[in-house]
């Protein structure tokens, strides 16, 4: 339901009665002249206008109080600068509500060079639309709309219509209220302004809120009379984060309450519930029933409120005077329908007849604390809802809500104001917002790690929520297709864990609860990175997520506090980690536990590291307090130190490379979970390619290039893509299927041919299988043509040249791009390379390694580098020391672990074999691949 002023018309609002005089209100527009007390805009000079006018010639808006009663006169002119606009203003709409008021037609003409059409006085008339136009937002308002197709209207007109509507709410006992909107700059009128006025002698308060603006009643022939010209300056900008009270609305408001109590006395009598529920009656039975189920007040009121919630749908009603006079509770119940009015009306009979104190009050779903600052009248709220009193406690029952139950009535609604509504009268009452007791939503995220760290890991996430969500997921999965419950479940996983795939998914609703429980399944890519030597993953998503970041920078801006949140809500965030080896040596860093107060949250964390498995539980309630202006700095500081330390799982210090985590779950068939998870995917619809690219990655990653090669093939006869064959292509490599490669690199090119990788791809595959010059030539032609890729193909060049025997041409190809790049650590590592494999000016090798290791962020290639001149050098405890940096950077680099192994022989060390083994699980031919330098082991 929506307590508003009754109208929005033409950009003004009107709430209040019909002028004295006026026709019997009508569901028909009228058709009169002018009232005598407008002030007429004047007529538009046509040869004026340009095509940098303003569109808006004319926005004159004026009203008009007396005797308890409000007329609104417009008067709209704009220019018809394009077909476009022509589309838009063709068809005239003026919606107005009959049973308050009339709609009444002054004046409708198109303006034009040469000579005025008078559509009115041509035969056009207004047509009126019986439709409810809102019914999709469920409002059943009463609300008609005169239309008009202007007829004849071209680019370069101006069409103007002057119109009136007159207002009576009979709900308000003869008391007015209303709104002009004050348009301000960079809104452009030709003539604007707002002008309100009223008898002399009316006790009528009025109040222009917009800054600077200070108009003065003038007295004009026994009417006191306010004129604005518009459009006014442009509104201060205020931080997003500001609370509402700054947010002063535009508006020229008027007034005859009083005071709140005035108010409140008015809408008392709407709310009077004694009597209302009839002995007998399906209702009292229904009353009856709560009755019998407890005599705790406390339980019969959430049973009463789950009542007027679950079995009564929303539906606003602003017709027959419906805008503020509810309708009956025997009337609500028998139609199972009811706004906010009816619900409330509803429940307050039934906790009546229960005995439970309560009362209406009046709320803004929107103002917050701006209402406190607003004249009084009901125009004010557009909400009501109760207020029980139950052992001396205020319960704020909401019958519009969604899945209340007994643990939420002590939450509090995001109004910050009130009004009761009381015979005596009352004043307005804060409400002091706290967070809920139950959690809007539980979310526990279970990862499976315990195959390994630097593998993917099956995952489970479950998400609880209640209220309004809950509804909508329980509404939504009832009705989802197959497609529809996986678009949701990988929405949930994405939100959760990033670049993830969910497996299965399905949505529980629990009635008793008012909750909807959604679980997904799905395997998600290692977040554990090797960082100071040891293996570790952010276990932190509560800090992650938080921002803190006011602009109160602005000098204007610096004493505004900052709210927190626009409404309070509590949340519960769980992690679970399986970890290796039964969690054994690893460890937390990082904060366990964080400060009582963060950025108007207050977090309760709670950690351990106990049978196998890392938990976290954070707690998190938000009240949507303010932060002074004064603590900005301090909290903004405060969220960037815990940010600084997120929980961290570390790994102990010997935990195995890569390669012998591999090795031993391929042993101890470790990983089942993961086949198992990526079986699923791939049955949930066997047509899809991602199933088949996932698990084709996984397998790449255990250097299991068979089964990556088996599920390619279905990825490709599925959606054949560029990049799927290239892929595939180095997968064929790997198996010596060195024809197929070439032909997957030439299929990949057909459908992508400019591709950089493709190019060089073939160009190595050709080189190997004897095509040496025209490989050659193809990677000249590509270094001709320029580009980001260039340096690319230059460091291409020469390994194939130093690889076909031409080093001195190598070499030279890497001097000339050197030269004019003599920063670029890739480049001085290509050539300290070359220089090594083929055992040439081992000295100024050394210095391009050195100065590259300097350069680079991540020079784990150039350690391997500098550790083949140190090994062609004979200085195996440097090219150890190297390989060692190398292997402590990149764990899995093959190249690395296996000239360690080649070096270890050397020095007699029986860890050898073993980095032999690892570098030829990683790369198949890597024993090829040195064989070309004269290595072997």
């Amino acid at each position: 339901m929506i307590f508003r002023s009754l109208l929005a018309v033409a950009a003004f609002c009107v709430a209040g009665s019909a002028w004295p005089g006026s026709a019997k209100a009508g569901d028909k527009p009228l058709y009169q002249p002018r009232p005598a007390w407008v002030a007429v805009a004047p007529d538009p000079a046509l040869a004026t206008l340009t095509d940098s006018s303003p569109a808006l010639v004319i926005f004159d808006q004026q009203q008009r109080i007396g005797d308890g009663q409000v007329w609104a006169y417009a008067d709209r002119a704009t220019r018809v600068i394009s077909s476009q606009t022509m589309r838009e203003i063709g068809t005239v709409a003026l919606p107005w509500q009959p049973d308050a008021g009339d709609l009444i037609i002054h004046s409708a003409k198109i303006l034009r060079a040469g000579g005025d059409v008078d559509l009115i006085a041509a035969g056009q008339r207004f047509e009126v639309l019986r439709r409810e136009e809102q019914l999709e937002q469920w409002q059943l308002n009463g609300t008609l709309t005169a239309t008009m197709a202007v007829e004849g209207l071209r680019v370069g007109d101006v069409l103007r219509i002057a119109y009136s509507i007159t207002s009576k709410d009979k709900a308000l006992q003869g008391n007015v209220q209303t709104q002009l909107p004050l348009i301000a700059e960079p809104m452009r009128a030709g003539f604007a302004r707002a002008r309100l006025s009223w008898p002399a002698g009316i006790d009528l308060k009025w109040r222009a809120y917009p800054d600077g603006l200070s108009p003065k009643a003038e007295r004009k022939a026994g009417y006191d009379e306010i004129d604005v010209t518009l459009p006014l300056a442009k509104p201060a900008e205020l931080p997003a984060d500001a609370p509402a009270r700054y947010r002063k609305p535009q508006l020229l408001e008027a007034t005859s309450f009083a005071d709140w109590a005035a108010v409140s006395r008015v809408m008392a009598p709407l709310y009077a519930s004694d009597g209302l529920i009839t002995p007998g009656s399906p209702l009292a039975a229904e009353v009856a029933k709560i009755a019998a189920k407890s005599s705790d007040p406390r339980t019969r009121a959430a049973m009463a409120l789950r009542l007027v919630q679950d079995e009564v749908r929303y539906l606003f009603r602003g017709m027959d005077g419906g805008n503020y006079i509810p309708q009956s509770p025997a009337s609500t119940w028998s139609l199972r329908y009811g706004d906010c009015k009816a619900k409330t009306l509803l429940l307050l009979a039934i906790l009546g007849a229960l005995k439970i104190e309560a009362e209406p009050v009046l709320a803004s779903l929107e103002m917050g604390d701006l209402v406190a600052q607003r004249l009084p009248s009901p125009g004010a709220f557009d909400h009501v809802i109760v207020r029980a009193v139950i052992q001396g406690k205020s319960l704020w029952l909401d019958g519009t809500g969604n899945g209340a139950r007994e643990g939420d009535l002590d939450d509090t609604p995001p109004f910050r104001n009130v009004l009761p509504v009381r015979a005596e009268g009352a004043a307005l009452m804060p409400i002091v917002m706290r967070a809920p007791a139950r959690p809007m939503a539980e979310a526990e995220i279970e990862l499976d790690q315990s195959a390994g760290l630097a593998v993917p890991a099956p995952f489970k996430i479950v998400l609880t929520v209640r209220g309004a969500l809950a509804e909508v997921y329980h509404a939504g999965a009832s009705q989802a297709n197959k497609e529809q419950m996986s678009e949701l479940g990988q929405a949930l996983v994405s939100q959760m864990l990033g670049d993830a795939m969910s497996v299965a998914r399905s949505v529980t609703y629990d009635a008793e609860a008012a909750t909807a429980t959604v679980t997904v399944h799905g395997v998600v890519g290692s977040r554990w990175k090797v960082e100071q030597g040891r293996y570790r993953t952010v276990f932190d998503k509560t800090l992650s997520e938080l921002e803190f970041a006011p602009d109160r920078a602005r000098p204007a801006w610096k004493d505004i506090p900052v709210m927190s949140a626009p409404r309070a809500f509590s949340t519960i965030l769980r992690l679970r980690s399986k970890l290796p080896r039964n969690g054994a040596g690893f460890e937390f860093e990082g904060d366990r536990t964080l400060p009582p107060r963060l950025a108007g949250a207050t977090i309760t964390r709670t950690t351990a590291l106990a049978n196998g498995w890392a938990t976290l539980e954070d707690r998190i309630a938000i009240d949507a307090s303010e932060i002074a202006p004064g603590d900005v700095a301090a909290v903004r500081a405060q969220v960037a130190l815990a940010k600084s330390r997120p929980l961290k799982i570390v790994a102990p210090a010997d935990y195995p490379p890569r390669w012998k985590v591999v090795a031993d779950a391929k042993r101890t068939n470790a990983f089942a979970p993961l086949f198992a998870a990526y079986a699923a995917a791939i049955a949930d619809d066997p047509e899809e390619v991602v199933g088949y690219t996932n698990r084709a990655s996984f397998l790449n990653g255990i250097w299991d290039w068979k089964g990556a090669v088996a599920d390619l093939d279905k990825a490709i006869a599925l959606a054949p893509t560029a990049a799927l064959h290239f892929w595939r292509a180095r997968m064929r490599t790997m198996l010596r299927d060195d024809s197929g490669a070439i032909a997957d690199a030439e299929a990949g090119l057909t459908l992508e041919p400019g591709s950089t990788e493709g190019i060089g791809q073939l160009a190595t595959l050709r080189f190997r299988a004897g095509q040496r010059d025209a490989a050659l030539a193809s990677i000249a032609e590509r270094i001709a043509q320029g580009g980001t890729e260039k340096l690319a193909f230059v460091s291409q060049q020469g390994s194939l040249l130093a690889e076909a025997g031409r080093g001195e041409e190598a070499i030279a190809v890497l001097d000339a791009a050197i030269k004019t790049n003599p920063g670029n650590a890739t480049l001085l590592n290509e050539r300290c390379w070359l220089k090594g494999t083929m055992n040439l000016a081992l000295d100024t090798a050394l210095k391009d390694c050195t100065k590259g290791i300097e350069l680079a962020e991540n020079p784990s290639s150039i350690y391997d580098s500098r550790a083949m001149v140190y090994f062609r050098m004979g200085r195996m405890e440097e090219a150890l020391a190297d390989l060692d940096a190398a292997l402590d950077l990149a764990p899995a680099q093959d190249a690395s672990l296996y000239l360690r192994g080649v070096v270890r022989k050397r020095m007699g060390n029986k860890a050898a074999d073993e980095d032999l083994a690892a570098a030829r699980m990683m790369s198949a031919r890597i024993d090829e691949d040195y064989a070309r330098y004269g290595i072997k082991p």
